[in-house]
């Protein structure tokens, strides 16, 4: 008889040492460290990689905005950052007083970081923008002051689809409506109107992470789905890809929407649009509030040609919880909050435990690395970047970070620089007008470090100067 299955013992753990470096310091900080399974290979264990400084890791603030899951808080706070946390966003005004000192901010969709707050941002040297969306931020003025800018592209697709077909199954029994009323105490047992979603026609526009869960979904629901998006993609299941937009809007009985808020996205789905829909189609977005044009869309409903729609997004939205959903931030409110099987939900798309938990598992690893390492992987506005760890064994190693205007002869002054020392790596890429170089370097003296430092300071390409050792 075959033996029984036994558990293959697990190998011993090797701690790696994660750098806590930032700039120009000459102090030390404490270790810390992730734990990681060793590796062998030809019977030699991995080195662990060099405990780089000098910046000491209780001196480097954090600003955690909107609530932040406890996940990313706690990630930061094992490195010995100061974390600060407020539940709610902050004006303009308010971020500018508050954000002079601090070195990283962690925000999600309500906080604007405009470029007049980023100028007043001297300190500030990474963003992580904890959800997929970054328009809240000036990409262009955080690269031009030398700021790097993390999102969590991946972390809360799932939790978005699941919302959008809860809303399919919703609209298409009018659940709001049949809920609210027995609230009021109104029995209203009706069929009219109301739908299997079993061989309905699903549109996605926009067929990326959200939309590829999405359809998978929805095809298991017994749906056919259709997608449009501005790039040729390989489909799920049985999904299939049509020319144009107004290819999908002919075509679906339902229309969800998951595209990025970009000046062709605005208004996407017009009135122009809306009349090219089927009549009694429902409509949802899960996307940005800019992509619907919702005085369009409530005289659809009040038509009939929308039968209804669901709304997790808008063009204003308020920057707390409370009372604010009324026509001084939008002057439809009102009458949208009117109208029948109209779904709202206020930007929930992504609030699940699930989610946010794993948003802040990415963001702040990203973060650290970004802090540490000097690492620009998964950055939506540098160059990605990376140099493997050093290592123990290179004791008199210093890594350089150097962002710089994207123009010629930089490399050659800047090797100038670093020619009395031996380059071991170095990595460099650019990015519009920005560009990200790494290296490192071996045999330097503590004693050089700032005059490196500053020697590389006094170029007239230079953004932001890190010296990591």
């Amino acid at each position: 008889m075959p033996s029984a299955a036994r558990d293959i013992p697990n190998s011993d753990n090797l701690s790696r040492t994660v750098s806590n470096s930032f700039n120009l310091s000459l102090s030390t900080s404490p270790v810390a460290t992730f734990n990681s399974s060793s590796s062998s290979f030809g019977g030699h264990k991995a080195t662990s990689a060099k405990q780089l400084k000098p910046f000491i890791t209780s001196d480097i603030k954090v600003l955690l905005l909107e609530n932040v899951n406890k996940t990313g808080q706690d990630i930061l706070a094992r490195q010995g950052y100061q974390v600060e946390t407020l539940k709610s966003s902050l004006s303009e005004d308010e971020l500018i007083q508050k954000i002079r000192d601090v070195h990283v901010i962690g925000i999600r969709s309500k906080t604007k970081l405009t470029s007049k707050v980023l100028h007043a941002a001297k300190n500030l040297i990474v963003i992580g923008c904890f959800c997929i969306g970054t328009n809240q931020v000036d990409l262009k003025a955080a690269a031009q002051n030398g700021i790097c800018v993390f999102n969590s592209p991946f972390s809360n697709s799932r939790s978005v689809a699941e919302l959008v077909i809860a809303e399919i199954i919703a609209l298409a029994r009018q659940l709001g409506d049949r809920s609210n009323e027995l609230h009021n105490g109104v029995w209203n047992k009706v069929s009219a109107g109301c739908w299997e979603v079993r061989g309905k026609t699903l549109g996605i526009v926009g067929y990326g992470h959200i939309g590829n869960q999405l359809s998978v979904l929805a095809e298991a629901m017994g749906m056919r789905v259709i997608f449009y998006d501005v790039v040729n993609l390989m489909s799920m299941g049985t999904a299939q890809q049509v020319p144009s937009l107004n290819a999908l809007l002919s075509g679906a009985d339902f229309v969800t929407v998951h595209v990025p808020e970009l000046p062709e996205t605005q208004n996407m789905i017009g009135k122009e649009q809306m009349e090219k829909m089927r009549q009694g189609s429902y409509l949802i977005n899960a996307s940005r509030g800019s992509v619907v044009d919702i005085p369009a869309l409530i005289e659809a409903s009040k038509s009939g040609k929308i039968a209804g729609a669901a709304l997790d997004v808008y063009p204003n939205e308020p920057g707390g919880n409370g009372n604010y959903f009324n026509n001084e931030i939008n002057s439809w409110a009102e009458d949208l909050r009117g109208l029948k099987n109209i779904i709202l939900t206020p930007h929930i798309g992504g609030s699940t435990e699930e989610a946010q938990s794993a948003i802040g598992v990415e963001v702040a690893e990203a973060l650290v690395r970004y802090v540490n390492e000097g690492a620009t992987l998964g950055a939506v506005n540098m160059p990605e970047v990376n140099l493997r760890s050093l290592t123990l064994d290179e004791p008199n190693h210093v890594r350089v970070v150097y962002i710089h205007k994207n123009v010629p002869g930089v490399l050659r002054k800047v090797n100038e620089i670093l020619g009395d020392h031996n380059v071991d790596k170095q990595m460099t890429d650019s990015r519009g007008e920005v560009a990200y170089l790494m290296a490192d370097i071996s045999n330097v003296n503590t004693s050089e470090i700032k005059d490196l430092y500053q020697s590389l300071e006094d170029l007239g390409s230079r953004i932001r100067t890190r010296v990591l050792y």
